[in-house]
């Protein structure tokens, strides 16, 4: 048995198969952090990374979970370091994304006395969290460590377990055999769960009759990659990922028409707006005004988690499992398909990315920050790992990104969480070692804690088997996604909440030790990626982009456009420029649709 709770809460989560985790330190979980350090010391088989603030760490962790699909692990102080985790842990929550947090806590005998940094941790982390308890005596601790770890991965989100003060010290007792006292153990239930028999027939009934099938697939597919193609070919169906379900589906796929929504494609919106038939699979997609309108398509859903069925779409028929599990066991009730459906959409998504890659080219002042992303995704390294924040990255990141069959990407979902990248790019980093990784982010986002990340990429990344970490900042002054949106309410841009203050992000990046690379002129985006691939450091890419680029949705509603009408008209400080960009924009997708380009007669 371990000497102190502390160590007995690191022997446990190692024997679950935890062994990277992310933290920051603090007095009120100081007991924890001196078993650790004992533990390193000692050699157990565990990683602790500290970043420079405990947001990050929650962030880290949940990165962590989404790229290996384990469970990731944050550790934090009481008060205010508890606090701080919380965007973290409601971005595991906002994401289905299992994650166990190690918390600190005041003593018991001080708990309801209002002493110093003491909050109400179960009551503050109960929304979030899909389980939180406090370890109330040694013999309490493997019964709340083990849940924690097993409701965090059956129930796929985060899971809190607070270490008063006094108990981290305290001498660990094997729970007894007595009334009150649970004994626990590891090991997770099978959650590979498929539906019975009648439901995969109900399902297939319906699929079957659909002549114009759509599929839209999200995170709950990743590792259903082959079976979600099977059933696609069976069916002639059209696919569309989600941008958290961006990497199940391969970019090459001919019929795989990226994504849906204002950040989505035009063939994605018309394939929602004619198919007869609908399977959402392992996606809880929440925009229905782009789904099909009530009673166009029958439906089908699949999901591992039974709350999210049947309440974005009306749908026919909810088979509850692992996807992977349920597209196997459903493709045998699934008869062929006729191919001109799927062909009719591969046409349209060959015409689409034409078309988005005109736009990419329009001129712009001083570049198109659409025309990074067309570099990017054309050199972007076979194994990459790539991650997106929640600004205008988002938008070009599925404007034009196409992963590849070995590449990897993600970004904060249902939380659309600024700052969120930087650490992603870092747990992905740590998660996988040997692969490139490339952070793409806005200076806003940068400026709010993307800097500080760069100071852990600092102090690790000379032990990365490779070293190739390149941050691509897309530089353009503004809170440009919150400027835009702005405008589509009818608010002209507000220069004193939306300038970004000028930096030398380069220069930052040299002062560091990277390499800092600054590009002011479009001509030389290419070769600065290619520099940038092939460095021996990490690297940050500071892009001088224009922030009167239109993200231009494929679907533009009425309202949206008579807000940027009113904003423009009522004093925006862009309004030349975002005129000019705007009309270079449509012209070049006019054309593209014309088969012409702007220089034709």
């Amino acid at each position: 048995m371990a000497e102190t709770v502390s160590d007995f809460v690191i022997d446990r989560l190692i024997e679950w198969g935890l062994h990277q985790w992310y933290g920051f330190p603090g007095d009120g979980i100081g007991g924890f952090d001196g078993a650790m350090g004992r533990a390193q010391k000692d050699g157990k088989d565990f990683t602790y990374i500290r970043p420079t603030h405990e947001e990050e760490a929650a962030f880290m962790a949940t990165a962590h979970a989404k790229f290996t699909g384990d469970v990731g692990v944050c550790v934090a102080t009481s008060g205010p370091g508890a606090i701080h985790l919380m965007n973290g842990l409601y971005d595991a929550k906002g994401d289905n994304t299992p994650v166990v947090a190690i918390v600190g806590q005041q003593a018991r005998v001080s708990l309801g006395t209002e002493f110093q940094q003491e909050i109400n941790l179960e009551r503050m982390m109960a929304d979030a969290a899909v389980f939180v308890q406090t370890v109330t005596t040694p013999m309490h601790t493997p019964l709340v460590v083990d849940k924690a770890v097993r409701m965090a991965k059956a129930y796929r989100g985060p899971a809190v377990v607070i270490l008063p003060a006094d108990i981290q010290t305290m001498e660990m007792e094997e729970p007894s055999v007595e009334h009150f006292v649970s004994r626990s153990g590891i090991g997770y239930a099978e959650d590979r769960l498929r539906p019975d028999d009648d439901a995969l027939a109900r399902a297939a009934k319906v699929l079957n009759d659909g002549e114009k099938v759509a599929m839209l697939v999200g995170q709950g597919a990743i590792g259903a990659r082959e079976e979600t193609i099977a059933v696609a070919e069976r069916l002639g169906a059209g696919v569309i990922t989600t941008l958290l379900g961006k990497q199940v589906v391969p970019g090459d796929l001919p019929y795989h028409t990226q994504q849906l929504g204002l950040l989505g494609s035009r063939p994605s919106y018309d394939m929602m707006q004619k198919c007869d038939t609908l399977l959402m699979v392992g996606t809880n997609y929440p925009y229905g005004e782009f789904l099909p309108p009530t009673g166009q398509a029958r439906a089908v859903q699949i999901d591992l988690s039974p709350r999210h069925l049947g309440i974005r779409y009306p749908t026919e028929v909810n088979l509850w499992g692992d996807a992977k599990t349920t597209l196997a066991a459903l493709l045998p009730h699934l008869e062929a398909h006729d191919t001109g459906w799927q062909e009719t959409i591969a046409k349209q998504q060959r015409r689409w990315e034409e078309e988005t890659e005109r736009v990419a080219l329009t001129e712009a002042d001083p570049i198109n920050p659409r025309s990074v992303y067309v570099s990017l995704d054309a050199r972007l390294p076979e194994n990459a790992i790539i991650t997106a924040d929640a600004g205008s990255t988002a938008d070009w990141y599925g404007f034009h990104i196409r992963l590849g069959r070995n590449q990897m990407g993600s970004l904060s979902g249902r939380m659309a969480s600024m700052l969120a990248s930087m650490p992603y790019a870092i747990a992905g980093k740590f998660a996988h070692p040997d692969r490139p990784v490339v952070c793409t982010i806005g200076d806003g986002a940068f400026q709010m804690m993307g800097m500080n990340g760069l100071l852990t990429v600092k102090r690790h990344w000379k032990d990365w088997v490779n070293p190739s970490f390149v941050v691509l900042i897309v530089n353009n002054g503004d809170l440009n996604q919150v400027s835009w949106e702005m405008r589509e309410a009818g608010d002209p841009r507000w220069d004193t909440a939306q300038m970004v203050e000028p930096m030398d992000y380069a220069g930052y990046a040299q002062l560091l030790g990277l390499t800092g690379i600054r590009v002011d002129d479009p001509n030389d985006v290419d070769a600065a990626f290619d520099q940038a691939f092939a460095a021996d450091r990490p690297v940050v890419l500071d892009v001088k982009c224009d922030r009167n680029t239109p993200p231009l949705p494929a679907h533009i509603a009425l309202a949206q456009a008579t807000g940027l009408a009113e904003s423009l008209l009522s004093g925006d400080p862009e309004m030349g420029r975002v005129v000019n960009q705007s009309s270079r924009a449509a012209a070049a997708r006019l054309f593209a649709r014309m088969g012409l380009t702007p220089d034709d007669e």
